[in-house]
């Protein structure tokens, strides 16, 4: 018999939920990581015959399953969170949002308010998240320290902020910042276009060609709500989405967000050029800017993946919740009780978001070879008994409550329910400075 091969870490759990092959839900099982990367996953007994690892973590009432992938975030914007709720969001953009922005958001108030959502997101099982805001460089270094993976948004708007004074200088500092930090192990990044009625033709025109050049996807807010739309008609004389696709920018990178207003054509059309979507439900409830038609997307082949927005329009960056609330809108916009069930809403939240950014051989799924970006949750909480399908439990009962350990490439940020690479007494106190900064104007 051969030798034991030695790992750094064992982790065993009740449940292994894989997500890819779907609806697989392995019964006691172990996970082996070594170098931040998972070398097995096999039944306990046959991971204490094959493997000597350093660390044995037992989770004997959890499920594993892959980190959750947030594939929306404006994350500095937690500095925001209850600003200015219950209105409708050209309102709170033109009214509060823009105006708050423009007094008081420079780099440090992005460093910390991303640190402040990334406390949030680690302690709700997200490891991943995709961002679009100013002065992205603080938000790429704020999440290297809190030790999540990021796809960085290079923000691209025609008008000028503290940021950057026009288009180009906004394509220029985004493409910067990427050579910056390329490769980097926890770091992607993505142009992200804040929407078609801020940005002009000439814009997404170098926009595409940057993006074909170097391969990254394109990250926008589109069709979220009929204003949008009437203003796209009234200023071009066609709908976003046509424009955008007259443009050239319709394909397998473009990541579209929201997409609430829909016609079938429209659908057809992404499903066309491949597109994926991020769907809000918080936000877009919030806001009310209407249900996003995710069963016809989903119907359609079309890889929809899951976001939270952010917490000024949400409040919460919590994955659960959007899950949750994914499945039952879905259920109740198409009338069908069998629309989205839960292995699917998992999906949604997990390898669908890698998809959509480009990171699915990376991370999504709990497979050999894949970065072990890793979230338990603990079912031992008397609101998880009894389980009968713990699937269904992670997307109509759980909450981020009952996350109890998180990894990312193997480093854990989250020990029983304790951060550890982030210090809260820290980001209360900042976030205590800048809402005393906000409050006073």
């Amino acid at each position: 018999m051969s030798n034991p091969i030695e790992i750094e870490t064992l982790l065993e759990a009740r449940w292994v939920i894989p997500v890819n092959p779907a609806e697989t839900i392995l019964n006691h099982h172990a996970i082996a990581i070594n170098q931040g990367i998972i070398t097995d996953i096999l039944p306990i007994t046959d991971a204490h015959n094959r493997f000597k690892p350093q660390q044995v973590v037992s989770l004997s009432n959890h499920a594993l399953i892959p980190g959750l992938i947030n594939t929306h975030t404006h994350a500095a914007m937690s500095l925001m969170r209850g600003l200015a709720d219950d209105l409708p969001l050209m309102e709170w953009l033109n009214q509060h949002i823009w105006p708050t922005e423009s007094k008081h958001v420079n780099a440090g108030f992005v460093y910390d308010g991303t640190l402040l959502a990334c406390a949030e997101m680690i302690k709700g099982g997200i490891t991943c998240f995709n961002d679009m805001y100013f002065f992205p460089e603080a938000c790429a270094e704020a999440s290297i320290k809190a030790g999540m993976r990021s796809s960085i948004g290079m923000i691209v708007i025609d008008f000028p902020t503290a940021y950057a004074n026009d288009a180009d200088d906004y394509l220029a500092k985004g493409l910067a910042l990427r050579d910056q930090y390329n490769p980097h192990p926890l770091l992607s990044f993505c142009f992200a276009p804040h929407a078609p009625y801020t940005v002009s033709d000439r814009t997404f025109a170098s926009i595409l060609t940057y993006a074909e050049q170097i391969d990254v996807p394109i990250h926008i807010h589109l069709h979220e709500t009929q204003e949008e739309i009437n203003i796209g008609i009234e200023s071009n004389g066609m709908r976003p989405i046509e424009r955008l696709h007259q443009l050239g920018l319709l394909g397998p990178n473009l990541l579209a967000v929201h997409m609430v207003h829909l016609t079938d054509d429209e659908i057809k059309l992404i499903h066309q050029y491949d597109c994926s979507v991020a769907h809000c439900p918080s936000s877009n409830m919030k806001l009310a800017s209407g249900f996003a038609p995710i069963a016809s997307l989903l119907n359609q082949g079309i890889n929809v993946s899951i976001g939270t927005d952010s917490a000024a329009s949400n409040n919460r960056l919590d994955m659960f919740e959007e899950m949750r609330l994914t499945a039952l809108m879905a259920k109740a916009v198409s009338g069908q009780a069998d629309a989205l069930p839960a292995h699917q809403a998992l999906s949604m939240a997990t390898l669908n978001g890698a998809k959509a950014l480009g990171l699915d051989h990376i991370t999504g799924s709990l497979s050999p070879g894949k970065a072990a970006d890793i979230t338990a949750i603990d079912f031992s909480d008397l609101n998880l008994s009894p389980c009968y399908d713990p699937v269904s439990h992670l997307v109509y009962a759980a909450g981020r409550e009952h996350v109890s350990h998180v990894w990312v490439n193997g480093k854990i940020l989250l020990n029983d329910k304790q951060l550890t690479a982030l210090d809260t007494s820290e980001l209360q106190n900042r976030a205590a400075y800048w809402h005393e900064c906000i409050d006073a104007t």
